[in-house]
């Protein structure tokens, strides 16, 4: 009797010996859905040659339910003996996800172990988010480029509206000075076009030489003064201008001359005659394009929107700019942007009483007039005889007074009187 249990005993002890995973075991498989996949558990068991109860076979489980090959999920068990003590047992099981409730987890065991699979959904990370981003991306940057190359002056000009600093205390009496050739073209190409614009839209105040800025001999006193009054200058580089004498000797040395009278100098080409103009002056133009300005007039030029006078506007100076109506010159501020001794009816000229003879007190009430009434009519009474008066004026010296032109006054009269 204690025989049999003793060896009943050592029988449940090599039945209880824990079996060695040759795995993980806990794993985790991701899959798609409808696609396929092998869940493979693999052990390696005692042998028990004395009790052939003990149970060495691999079972599959899942929510509690055992699977067999009679299942939609096929096996294929292998075994094989490594040695004459051990037996290594491995089992497929072939899954076949074709809906969510495949997945989860499956248990594979042996004995008194466990080894557990964890089926997940695999969902492939899509591209078209990134993409689509991408494309969005290149979009705006090419947008953006777009609306740059279009609006790139006007974001220039609005920048230095508000940013740009003034030139107000440097002396100068004028905002450029512009020379040209007196030629019938140029003339009316500054006076009409040029000149109109600047003074018109941007109140600039221009002044005009037509002689040789640059003669054969050195520029005279009253030219280098002139341009020293203003801020920048302006050359009409058109085809009569290039015909000068100091252009056609040496070009390069009279724009060195140009660079010296004026910080950065503009210059303004005709687009119909850039062909005629020779290769040795467009590449010093070129050469010295940081220290100049160039601009093209062309055939859509004319326009006040177009790029050339955008471009003419920031080689300007900046001009102060009043917003309220009654800005102006603050010498005339107080008599409403006029000039007092200009006007028609100045108010000098008003003859009505001081109405505060006393003292000017800085204030003025109005002066409320009354309806005129109808007095009753009295009876004349007797007349009383006045005594005569001697006459306000005293014309006892007419004759020896001078009657000469006065040139001490003068005295402004309106129209009406004329």
């Amino acid at each position: 009797m204690w025989e049999y249990e003793a060896v009943l005993m050592r029988n449940n002890l090599l039945c209880s010996s824990a079996p060695e995973f040759q795995h993980d075991q806990t794993q985790s498989v991701s899959v798609m859905l409808g696609h396929s996949t092998v869940l493979t558990c693999k052990a390696s068991i005692g042998l028990n040659h004395t009790n052939s109860d003990c149970k060495d076979h691999l079972e599959w489980m899942k929510d509690g339910t055992p699977l067999t090959n009679l299942t939609i999920y096929p096996q294929n068990i292998k075994d094989w003996h490594p040695d004459d003590g051990h037996i290594i047992k491995s089992s497929e099981l072939t899954l076949t996800l074709r809906d969510q409730a495949d997945f989860g987890v499956y248990f594979c065991t042996v004995r008194n172990s466990t080894a557990q699979f964890n089926v997940k959904e695999y969902k492939s990370s899509s591209h078209t988010g990134a993409v689509v981003a991408s494309v969005v991306l290149l979009l705006v940057l090419a947008l953006a480029a777009v609306v740059y190359t279009k609006c790139r002056l006007n974001f220039k000009l609005w920048y230095r509206n508000i940013y740009g600093e003034y030139e107000l205390n440097d002396g100068k009496m004028y905002d450029a000075y512009i020379s040209y050739v007196n030629n019938e073209n140029d003339r009316k190409f500054v006076n009409f076009i040029l000149k109109a614009h600047l003074e018109n839209k941007y109140s600039h105040k221009l002044l005009l030489n037509d002689t040789n800025i640059l003669p054969g001999a050195e520029p005279s006193a009253e030219l280098l003064m002139n341009i020293s009054r203003c801020r920048r200058m302006i050359v009409v580089l058109s085809q009569s201008y290039l015909e000068q004498e100091w252009c056609t000797a040496n070009f390069r040395q009279g724009l060195w001359h140009l660079m010296e009278l004026s910080r950065k100098p503009i210059f303004i080409i005709f687009q119909s005659q850039q062909k005629q103009m020779s290769q040795d002056i467009s590449q010093q133009l070129k050469q010295h394009q940081p220290r100049i300005t160039t601009l093209t007039w062309g055939a859509h030029s004319i326009t006040p929107s177009s790029g050339f006078w955008k471009e003419l506007a920031l080689a300007m100076p900046l001009k102060v700019t009043f917003h309220r109506e009654s800005a102006g010159d603050p010498q005339t501020l107080l008599q409403g942007d006029e000039d007092p001794m200009l006007t028609q009816q100045p108010d000098y000229l008003d003859c009505r009483p001081d109405p505060d003879p006393a003292g000017d007190l800085g204030l003025r009430l109005p002066i409320y007039k009354t309806l005129p009434s109808k007095a009753p009519v009295l009876p004349a009474g007797p007349s009383v005889t006045a005594e005569p008066k001697p006459p306000e004026i005293d014309v006892s010296d007419l004759g020896s007074r001078n009657y000469a032109a006065r040139t001490d006054f003068y005295c402004l009269v309106t129209e009406d009187d004329i």
